[in-house]
């Protein structure tokens, strides 16, 4: 069960010995020269920062597989902090420089990821979504310049026994029924506008926690993430243990891109000849976590454990939400060959949906905003792909 509210958004059955044996826990970042880059692999000594600091919006979890990929077994666990670091590998040779991963969400106070970049200079990259980058520009511009997700996981979920006829949200919308979600959400704005939801329908007093999704019986509908409610609900809360049915908000029209990686807009040209080797590792690192995530996912599982911070997170989920990643084409090539790539007219379709919905939010964006203050795909390796 999800006991803290996830923004965006245990023990695990297969334990890697070796990996295992060789990580430590630790209230210190640590302060070991990162290993030379091996024959073969990258070497971003000369370009990157000695540490690659990258702030994620939640707890560790198997949507931000393709970033905790980049450890190896040798990592150190701050406890205190709720970060892990080791040296950065590419295809598990290293590069020459470290990297840090932080928890976001409760780690940080629920605060934005654009806010502690803005607060901590040794921040390298940090997780952003288009809506969001687009209502913190004015103060907080940040550019994107990798997608890790080519389709946002957010979905509208329901109960199939209860609304047997629903298949979409606007179906949903045209039941009566209550849709449960956080305050303050762009996506719900957008849905309310277009007509797919009555705003007298929405109730924004989602906690995170299952128990009046539970009460209702059925009748209510709420908010969640595709690649772990459907899982949750069924096999892991028990006064539920049945499926439910769902639709993606992105194929309700919302296609805002999520979680993907981005620097201070400032910090950009500084920043460029570091992102010019270290995005195709990033791609690479993705590609090798969907080919394989087991030693990724007992690493994500035991960062869980040691961070303890409520957050309840079981291999079953975690495995799941890989499938059901792949299943969903939440990951994916779009519509090329490459992975981690914009399509700028999707982009552009968000910005013009978004401005006015920003402006009623209280959060305008920055005047004159454009597609590339946003989003870059120069720094792409077009030849590395998912299989």
């Amino acid at each position: 069960m999800i006991t803290l509210p996830r923004a965006f958004a245990g023990a695990s059955a297969l334990v890697l010995v070796a990996g295992l044996a060789a990580c430590g826990s630790s209230d210190t970042p640590a302060a070991s020269p990162a290993p030379s880059a091996a024959a073969g692999a990258v070497d971003l000594s000369a370009d990157c920062p000695a540490t690659v600091v990258i702030q994620t919006d939640w707890n560790p979890e198997s949507e931000h597989g393709a970033q905790y990929a980049l450890l190896g077994s040798e990592y150190k666990v701050n406890t205190k902090l709720k970060s892990v670091s080791g040296p950065l590998m590419s295809s598990g040779k290293p590069t020459g420089v470290n990297v840090e991963i932080r928890a976001g969400g409760p780690a940080i106070g629920f605060e934005s990821v654009a806010t502690q970049m803005y607060k901590d200079d040794k921040i390298t990259l940090g997780y952003a979504s288009t809506d969001g980058q687009i209502q913190t520009s004015k103060e907080l511009p940040v550019k994107a310049v990798m997608a890790p997700l080519d389709i946002n996981p957010q979905m509208i979920m329901w109960d199939p026994a209860t609304y047997p006829d629903v298949k979409t949200i606007k179906d949903l919308g045209a039941t009566g029924a209550v849709v449960r979600v956080f305050g303050g959400a762009s996506y719900m704005e957008y849905l309310v506008d277009s007509g797919q939801i009555d705003r007298k329908n929405v109730d924004e007093g989602y906690d995170g926690t299952p128990a009046n999704f539970v009460a209702a019986q059925g009748k209510d509908a709420q908010q969640g993430f595709a690649s772990a409610e459907p899982y949750i609900y069924e096999n892991e809360v028990t006064d539920w243990a049945k499926p439910v049915a769902f639709q993606l908000i992105h194929d309700a029209g919302w296609q805002v891109y999520a979680g993907t990686m981005s620097v201070k807009s400032a910090d950009f040209e500084k920043l460029s000849p570091c992102l010019k080797k270290l995005v195709p590792v990033m791609q690479q690192a993705e590609v090798d976590f969907y080919s394989d995530p087991v030693a990724t996912n007992t690493l994500i599982l035991d960062l869980v454990e040691q961070y303890d911070t409520g957050w309840v997170y079981s291999q079953g989920v975690a495995d799941f939400s890989v499938q059901q990643q792949k299943a969903l084409k939440l990951v994916s090539n779009g519509t090329n060959d490459e992975v981690g790539d914009f399509d700028m007219d999707r982009v552009q379709k968000i910005l013009d949906v978004m401005g006015p919905i920003a402006d009623k939010l209280g959060t305008p964006p920055a005047a004159g905003l454009t597609v590339d203050d946003l989003v870059t795909n120069e720094f792409l390796d077009p030849k590395i792909g998912l299989k």
